[in-house]
């Protein structure tokens, strides 16, 4: 599942009916606006193909002068990331550990060294 925020621009003039017409995409939901014609909406999308359709819709429809995606999230990415992380031989073992209560975890270095090397 991929969820995003967009940003779409329209004219204030036609900030109402472009609203209206922005909710009538499927998978794009409507939050709030601005009145200069700011407009914010999220996607859900099963496939970042899918999404790009979704903004590519919001880009043509009528009133719309802008789209901008602003933040996305994607299931799929996290969990290859995690994915990484658990088999990468730089993780600790202990960090791997779900039952880890992470305020047993003492460190007394310094990240700015760390990303220095």
């Amino acid at each position: 599942m991929n969820i995003s925020s967009v940003v779409a621009k329209v004219k204030p003039e036609d900030l109402e009916a472009s609203i209206k017409r922005l909710q009538e995409i499927p998978s794009c939901e409507y939050h709030l606006h601005d009145e200069l014609g700011r407009i914010i909406l999220t996607l859900e999308a099963e496939s970042l193909n899918e999404e790009v359709k979704i903004l590519k819709a919001i880009e043509a429809t009528q009133g719309v002068l802008s789209a901008e995606m602003i933040y996305s999230y994607s299931e799929e990415e996290l969990e290859l990331e995690r994915q990484k992380l658990t088999q990468s031989p730089n993780v600790p073992e202990m960090l791997c550990d779900e039952n880890l209560d992470a305020n047993t975890i003492l460190y007394s270095g310094s990240v700015a060294n760390q990303l220095e090397e």
